[in-house]
């Protein structure tokens, strides 16, 4: 019949999550997005990561919100780029880096942490920014 929820698997599939599944999710991926664009104003917040998880959000609860974050003109490739490829743009890699660089010295300078501490929130960064650097960088080459 069409029209009806069978037509359409995608929107079937959302149908039976049910729907305080569904609110639960748009809750949390509107909760994300909200986060994400505080992050364009606030340094050392990312912005892109919590869209990455909204959109994950938005997935299981909203996919004409999913698109609208895919198409989005400014966040669109990178959410694209990150959905099909798992690919970080160059610049996202230096920035993020850069960042926890910065975070981390300003973080000893005024917390001023005990050895232990300092050296294993590094480990933790470092490992972070090697898990970064080799994501790959764009498409795949074919």
């Amino acid at each position: 019949m069409p029209g009806s929820a069978d037509a359409d698997p995608e929107r079937s599939e959302l149908l039976r999550r049910g729907r305080p599944a569904r609110l639960a999710w748009l809750s949390l991926g509107l909760l994300l997005v909200a986060i994400g664009f505080v992050g364009i104003f606030v340094p050392l917040l990312p912005t892109v990561d919590f869209l990455i998880l909204a959109l994950a959000c938005f997935a299981r609860s909203s996919p004409r919100l999913e698109l609208w974050l895919l198409r989005h003109p400014r966040f669109g490739p990178a959410l694209t780029a990150w959905q099909r490829h798992g690919a970080i743009p160059r610049h996202a890699k230096w920035a993020a880096c850069l960042s926890m660089t910065v975070g981390y010295a300003l973080f000893c300078w005024g917390a001023r942490p005990p050895l232990w501490l300092a050296l294993t929130i590094a480990a933790v960064l470092a490992a972070c920014a090697l898990w970064i650097l080799r994501r790959p960088t764009g498409a795949p080459v074919r």
